[in-house]
């Protein structure tokens, strides 16, 4: 008899590893055989039939059988610097085109224009589609002040998380990246039943797969790890993220946050100023706000005299962004993000 993993039956079902790994330690597959930590399971065998479904059927956000739209389509294309309004303009009109156009908005510091474009999409029946509305929308309500509204979006993902587990791997992955990096960037708790990084990574396009690495060194830093959180950042960029700009803005700058504490500090200038170099052509400056208090006055320091203009909007998106964040970050809102 031929024998599949547990990861090629949960894809030939179209159900997550998990609930192919619970499957299997219920003895619902005839057949199927543990050999240590792992199990076998005969090729021709039949997906059982989940039993929650005949106790309630759950509430789900999203029919998420299929995935038409990607997820974050400007964050996961490569464009040369000083390219990205043409990069945007040359896409098809359509969905991909509109969430293209708010992480445009977004990462160019127009938070009101990004929350405007991302809106329409949050009910959308496309889970790419709607998480990426969710997470533009969020965001871009820290900024403009309306943090009932960002919290909505933001919940929202921790719900699709907590109601996904019959998603495919795939799909689980989108999720999970989702929900680790409005966790992380919040200074949150991870929300429970989260995969591991090892699980989802893999799955990710190259473009989210570089955000994903800048989200778990940004863990790494909160740990207090910098130099493996640094060695993560730099490895992701000699491995192809600086191909992706609005990924390798981020990388880098968490670069300049790890080399500040571990007071290298040419080292942090060196990758402050090829972040400006990715960022400047196409004025993505919202990431330096986001990261400006983490990155130790290295910022003043190196652009008062050369782009003071630059700074001074730059320094607006730290504190009207930073307004926002506290009123997520608190512990009042970290309960909520754990029992939700």
């Amino acid at each position: 008899m031929d024998y599949i993993t547990v990861r090629e039956a949960a894809e030939k079902w179209n159900i997550s590893l998990r609930l192919a790994q619970k499957f299997c330690t219920e003895g619902r597959i005839p057949g199927a055989q543990k050999f240590g930590s792992t199990w076998a399971i005969p090729a021709g065998a039949d997906r059982p039939e989940d039993l929650r479904r005949k106790k309630k059927e759950p509430t789900v956000l999203l029919p998420v059988q299929t995935q038409s739209f990607p997820m974050m389509p400007l964050m996961n294309t490569s464009f040369p610097p000083g390219q990205c309004r043409e990069t945007v303009e040359a896409m098809a009109d359509g969905p991909q085109k509109d969430m293209a156009w708010a992480e445009y908005y977004y990462f160019s510091a127009q938070a009101e224009r990004a929350a405007q474009a991302a809106e329409p999409y949050l009910d959308s029946a496309d889970l790419g589609l709607r998480l990426s509305a969710c997470w533009i929308y969020g965001y871009a309500n820290l900024t403009t002040g309306q943090i009932r509204k960002a919290r909505r979006a933001l919940e929202a993902v921790h719900r699709t998380l907590a109601e996904g587990e019959n998603l495919s791997p795939s799909l689980r992955a989108a999720v999970s990246f989702v929900a680790a990096a409005a966790a992380v960037l919040l200074h949150l708790p991870l929300p429970e039943g989260l995969p591991s990084t090892r699980e989802f990574l893999p799955l990710l396009p190259a473009g989210l797969r570089s955000f994903a690495l800048y989200v778990q060194a940004h863990f790494l830093y909160l740990q207090e790890d910098y130099a493996k959180s640094v060695g993560m950042a730099e490895a992701a960029l000699t491995m192809g993220a600086e191909a992706y700009p609005i990924p390798a803005i981020y990388l880098h700058l968490v670069a300049v946050m790890d080399y500040m504490r571990l007071r290298q500090l040419p080292q942090a200038q060196n990758h402050l100023l090829s972040a400006w170099a990715l960022a400047r052509p196409d004025d993505l400056i919202e990431g330096f706000g986001e990261h400006h208090g983490l990155m130790g006055g290295m910022l003043e320091s190196t652009f008062k005299e050369t782009w003071p203009e630059d700074l001074r909007r730059i320094l607006d998106v730290t504190y009207r962004f930073s307004w926002g964040w506290r009123r997520i970050h608190n512990p009042d809102t970290a309960t909520m993000w754990r029992t939700t």
